[in-house]
């Protein structure tokens, strides 16, 4: 199974990421393991992606789509993969259509974990941290027994600067702008499902292996 997983900060993508791989047996390619990995082997464009992210400069996309096929043409994609924080752009969407048609395969699913904003927000601005001994604790999930106090040394805890609510709603709104285009886009070609991101991570699983149901038999 040849899948693509999207979904904003919060969504719970990474944990739902594991618990398909574990599952189904694929690879997870994600876009940072992938740069690692080519610039690890020192691949020529692993080097040419090094040298803009030395420079602290966006990697061009020719060569991150150049990166992807080089991925996606190993040997352990062959029963499927699992891609996740690429496609960005449907510039990128159309690159990866072109990538699997050459290799002679095709995308079976792109799944969208969908959670409300209200939702998100709450779930990004709640994390605390203890200043002592750094401790994490979530305000709705795993709040703290006493507000403010870390359960396990009595520090303080506070909240970081990119958990606040102006920042979160920033990196959400940025991120909606740049999704809503390829989530349209795979609309159109008929790959994508959209997947309830709100319920329990275990019911948000179900419903995944509903949705694949016989793919990976």
């Amino acid at each position: 199974m040849n899948l693509v997983l999207m979904g904003l900060p919060g969504a719970g993508k990474g944990t739902q990421a594991e618990k398909i791989v574990e599952k189904y047996n694929i690879p997870h390619i994600s876009t940072g393991d992938m740069f690692r990995a080519a610039i690890k082997d020192g691949t020529e464009l692993g080097l040419q992606a090094k040298s803009y992210m030395d420079k602290g400069e966006l990697v061009p996309d020719e060569v991150t789509i150049g990166i992807v096929r080089e991925r996606l043409g190993k040997n352990d994609t062959d029963k499927g993969f699992l891609l996740d924080g690429f496609p960005r752009t449907v510039a990128q969407a159309e690159a990866l259509e072109q990538i699997l048609k050459e290799l002679n395969k095709e995308i079976d699913y792109v799944i969208n974990i969908h959670v409300d904003q209200e939702i998100l927000m709450e779930r990004l601005t709640g994390r605390r941290i203890c200043k002592n001994c750094g401790a994490t604790y979530h305000l709705v999930f795993n709040p703290p027994k006493e507000e403010g106090i870390c359960d396990k040394c009595g520090g303080n805890l506070y909240q970081r600067a990119d958990d606040n609510a102006e920042t979160v709603g920033n990196r959400l709104e940025v991120n909606l702008k740049q999704t809503k285009p390829l989530l349209d886009f795979y609309k159109s070609k008929g790959y994508l499902k959209n997947i309830d991101g709100q319920q329990e991570i275990n019911k948000v699983f179900e419903d995944i292996c509903n949705l694949l149901g016989g793919l990976g038999e």
